[in-house]
């Protein structure tokens, strides 16, 4: 059996507006069939397994430490890496598509290694990007719709 997994991630405290849209992607993905990958902790991540989880989806939290038990209740799969903020890389390299929603200079490494990879990245109120001395964008796939964003990481991930 194939898994098509999707990263979600973003901050791991954030505003109650936040969590609201990450619930809601974590939804749709899970809806869509997909299996949600993230840090595995709080904020936007629980928002998201907790999303995820109601719509009978399962979620897997690659934590930054040893202990397993550092997982929010909506983990289904547990991975203690003991890497610290090196497991961003793994966060994003798991994925097909990432959903980025709000976030922080973690959420910021993790775009870029998706990015870096080539993984279409869907973002709702996160990190805005330019590189630097031209007028090209990186291609950060901007929405405010939470269930746009998750329909069009699904469409991402499956080559649609």
């Amino acid at each position: 059996m194939s898994h098509l997994l999707i990263a979600v991630i973003g901050a791991a405290s954030c505003a109650p507006a936040e969590a609201e849209i990450a619930e809601t992607v974590g939804r749709v993905l899970a809806q869509g069939g997909a299996t949600l990958v993230c840090g595995g902790r709080g904020g936007v991540m629980e928002a998201a397994c907790r999303g995820a989880h109601s719509a009978g989806g399962l979620t897997v939290g690659i934590l930054p430490g040893d202990d397993a038990s550092a997982a929010n209740p909506f983990v289904d799969v547990v991975i203690a890496t003991g890497l610290g903020e090196a497991r961003n890389a793994i966060v994003a390299r798991t994925a097909r598509a990432v959903v980025a929603i709000g976030g922080r200079y973690g959420t910021l490494s993790e775009i870029a290694f998706a990015l870096k990879r080539g993984l279409p990245v869907v973002g709702v109120h996160t990190w805005e990007l330019a590189i630097p001395g031209g007028d090209l964008s990186l291609p950060i796939v901007h929405v405010d719709d939470p269930v746009e964003a998750a329909r069009r990481a699904l469409a991402l991930a499956r080559g649609a």
